[in-house]
């Protein structure tokens, strides 16, 4: 079975930059939607960016530090984040949903602290 394989994470302080990245462990096909979820400790998990061939799209207390971009042709997406602040300290998990259904990675431990 296909997964989704995240890259990227880490321990940085506050003010500093991360980029994720997402491709799958095999063969997908007619990705439409590529995402960035992420979920706190306690917190349910939360929709932060997602990509179209066409659109981006954002989650407020995103907007102006993450970007998402994606390679479609490759089934690849990344989210680059800037301005990191505590309380982006999250599991990141990417999703990709086309016509064979939604796929998931396993996640991403990103730790934001001083």
């Amino acid at each position: 079975q296909v997964r989704l394989v995240e890259s990227g994470g880490g321990l940085v302080q506050p003010g500093e930059s991360l980029r994720l990245s997402c491709t799958p462990s095999g063969s997908i096909f007619s990705i439409g939607t590529m995402a960035w979820y992420r979920q706190a400790p306690g917190k349910q998990r939360e929709l932060v960016a997602t990509i179209t061939r066409q659109t981006t799209n954002y989650v407020d207390s995103v907007k102006g530090r993450f970007t998402i971009s994606g390679d479609f042709a490759k089934n690849t997406v990344y989210l680059q984040m800037n301005s990191l602040k505590p309380e982006d300290t999250a599991v990141y998990y990417c999703r990709q949903v086309g016509l064979g259904g939604a796929y998931w990675g396993q996640g991403t431990q990103v730790t934001v602290s001083s």
